[in-house]
């Protein structure tokens, strides 16, 4: 068997947790057996970290796969796929590991199961070095969902870092195929809104203060356009643990969905946090693309798996997204074409990605 597995060098490009989820969840799809070896090999601790370990079990458990070197700390893994079933899975990170990434790595699979699936996701959801869930929510689905498939999620419990405890369902029912998708008219902005929240101890003047904080940063760029921000306390019976942050995105008169965010720490002004967020959404508004720089790698394998030509006209392309490609071009045989936008406005630094996926088809439905 070994003879047939991929070898996935996991200390390349972005060496991170992403060549991990993108293997194993195009192995999963592909029915293909991989290994990945130095995983996360240049992180300051290498190795599987909890939520790395729960994507690779609740993808494990959805394709009744077979999983070696699966402990924390691990740098390599094989994984051997089986058939993809939906029905109800939990993962649990045990820690602030984020649900997002979770959701990253397991819903490309449960597209292409036999039945509609129910995904418990634990831990945390509004991360460092992750998208939050209110960005997956407000920016991700409506955007990812043009692929022609929808899916519910339910934010049950917030968890916050160092404890986590959050819970997210998602549920969705399996697609036949996946469209492909053509973002490419970036249109000018409408509207911009969002939301600063604070939870547990801290107190709702927090989440104004990031609100205005924004406002203020977004007004000396965009004067003409109302700015909504709402300042939000979470619920007690549904945050776990203290927290605060705020997400802010806008919209554009071609249903584009650009955004920027930053989460509160200790000891961190909560201005810093606002203007923070402002700096990150004017600098995603001011290439002239039609995704963020968060969104540009999500679409990556989504477009590897569709049927047709997908083109996403991006500003810079990120690591992340460079090494999602990589990837999705070892594993399948979806062809990647990344071109410098011939734009009008000479001042944009905007690329075209354009995907010709490889049309996978459920053999379940």
């Amino acid at each position: 068997m070994d003879g047939d597995r991929v070898e996935i060098d996991g200390g390349i490009m972005e060496g991170g947790g992403q060549i991990l989820r993108v293997s194993t969840a195009l192995s999963c799809l592909l029915g293909l057996p991989i290994r990945v070896r130095q995983i996360r090999a240049g992180r300051s601790q290498p190795g599987l970290r909890p939520q790395h370990l729960s994507g690779l079990e609740v993808v494990r458990d959805l394709c009744d796969g077979k999983l070696n070197g699966g402990e924390i700390g691990s740098t390599e893994i094989t994984f051997t796929p089986g058939k993809i079933k939906g029905g109800t899975h939990v993962a649990d990170t045990k820690t602030a590991g984020s649900v997002c990434l979770l959701m990253q790595v397991a819903m490309p699979c449960v597209l292409f199961a036999a039945s509609p699936s129910e995904l418990h996701l634990k831990g945390g959801t509004n991360a460092e070095m992750a998208p939050q869930i209110d960005y997956t929510v407000m920016v991700f689905k409506p955007i990812v969902e043009k692929f022609n498939f929808t899916f519910n999620c339910d934010i049950k419990k917030r968890g916050y870092y160092p404890q986590g405890g959050g819970e997210v369902v998602v549920r969705m029912s399996p697609v036949k195929e996946l469209s492909p998708i053509n973002l490419t008219e970036r249109g000018t902005v409408t509207k911009i809104y969002g939301r600063a929240f604070v939870a547990g101890a801290l107190p709702i003047k927090l989440a104004k203060d990031m609100s205005s904080a924004a406002v203020r940063c977004i007004r000396k760029e965009i004067r003409d356009l109302y700015i909504n921000i709402q300042p939000v306390r979470e619920p007690d019976d549904q945050a776990v643990g203290t927290g605060s942050g705020i997400i802010i995105v806008a919209e554009t008169s071609t249903g584009c969905l650009l955004a920027g965010s930053s989460l509160g720490k200790r000891g961190k002004n909560s201005d810093k946090v606002g203007i923070e967020a402002a700096e990150m959404l004017l600098k995603n508004l001011k290439h002239g693309g039609t995704v963020d720089d968060s969104l540009q790698d999500q679409l990556i394998i989504f477009m590897a798996l569709a049927k047709g030509v997908s083109r996403v006209k991006s500003g810079p392309i990120t690591l992340h997204t460079q090494t999602a490609i990589h990837f999705a071009e070892q594993l399948t045989k979806a062809k990647f074409t990344v071109t410098k936008s011939e734009d009008e406005d000479p001042s944009n630094d905007t690329y075209i990605i354009e995907c010709q996926g490889v049309g996978m088809i459920n053999p379940n439905l």
